[in-house]
């Protein structure tokens, strides 16, 4: 049967089927993540270490590494530490760290989850026009974390706990970049 042979109900039921396909892209859903927010001219960013202006020990290395991770992961732009021969610099500084615990067990009265938050300073500079592509002065990031009842784990944690921390404000800060935000 061809679509001559149809019905008009069974046709008109075709084409609403077809149109209601075709309206996502329509309504301007896309990929999200693929840096079309960023100059085209942008092939190459430079991601060095972020600056520290918190007693937390290396909390910029580990942050920068898993930025770096995180658009390696995610997109086609070549990354390096170095701004020499990069088209863009992402620069940042951790301004501040804070936890604080949110959930107590009842019955021993100790901590079981906690927030972490973390402010930072971040900017996006296009280093051919020295256009401020992205910043954020108060790049404010929050997660929370269950904590380990088990007392002697509880240092074995701490490099992890930064780590996921780390990788959790990676993924946030980058699709803000990526999108805009």
């Amino acid at each position: 049967m061809s679509v001559c042979e149809f019905p008009s109900s069974k046709l008109g039921l075709v084409l609403l089927g077809c149109c209601l396909a075709l309206l996502p892209a329509a309504c301007g859903y896309r990929v999200a993540g693929r840096g079309d927010r960023l100059p085209p001219d942008v092939k190459t960013i430079a991601i060095p270490i972020f600056e520290n202006e918190t007693p937390r020990f290396r909390i910029e290395q580990r942050v920068a590494a898993a930025v770096t991770r995180e658009f390696i992961e995610r997109t086609k732009f070549r990354i390096t530490p170095e701004p020499a021969g990069a088209d863009a610099v992402l620069r940042g500084t951790i301004k501040e760290v804070r936890s604080g615990a949110i959930t107590f067990d009842l019955k021993t009265g100790r901590a079981t989850s906690l927030q972490v938050q973390v402010l930072a300073d971040v900017k996006l500079v296009d280093l051919h026009t020295q256009k401020v592509l992205f910043a954020n002065s108060n790049y404010t990031f929050r997660e929370q974390y269950q904590i380990s009842q088990d007392t002697s784990a509880l240092f074995e944690e701490q490099l992890p706990a930064l780590d996921r921390l780390s990788r959790d404000l990676a993924r946030a800060l980058v699709t803000a970049i990526l999108e805009n935000f």
